[in-house]
């Protein structure tokens, strides 16, 4: 994505995509890891990352948040904990959101419940 477009979408790697639409900016699941390298996903078990992510996480433009969809090492990584601007808002479960502040992550929130968008008003 060029800086020029005002809507995009960039895969990255695994569940981790970049999504730009006029102006905002937004970061899914980030995982950074380089080929070979391992992911912690609880209870013991791990996985390799087969392939390098597409970009480097000192390549990303500045975010305007962060949504992920759970917290195990595939979806959320050693190298976002350490690189990802910790003022950055992250959305996500309340389970994974209590984590992330504990890691120093003030503005992450997890919604208690996500229901059906509201009916349309007539």
């Amino acid at each position: 994505m060029s800086g020029h477009e005002t809507a995009g979408v960039r895969f990255i790697g695994n569940a981790t995509t970049l999504i730009r639409y006029k102006g905002f900016t937004l970061l899914t699941d980030p995982n950074f890891l380089h080929r070979g390298q391992r992911a912690y996903l609880g209870y013991g078990l791990t996985s390799r990352r087969l392939t390098e992510p597409a970009l480097d996480i000192s390549q990303l433009p500045p975010l305007d948040a962060v949504v992920l969809s759970h917290m195990h090492g595939d979806h959320w990584d050693r190298v976002a904990r350490g690189a990802l601007d910790k003022r950055t808002p992250i959305i996500t479960t309340p389970h994974a959101a209590r984590r992330l502040r504990r890691q120093g992550f003030s503005r992450a929130t997890g919604p208690r419940r996500m229901g059906p968008a509201p009916a349309e008003q007539r």
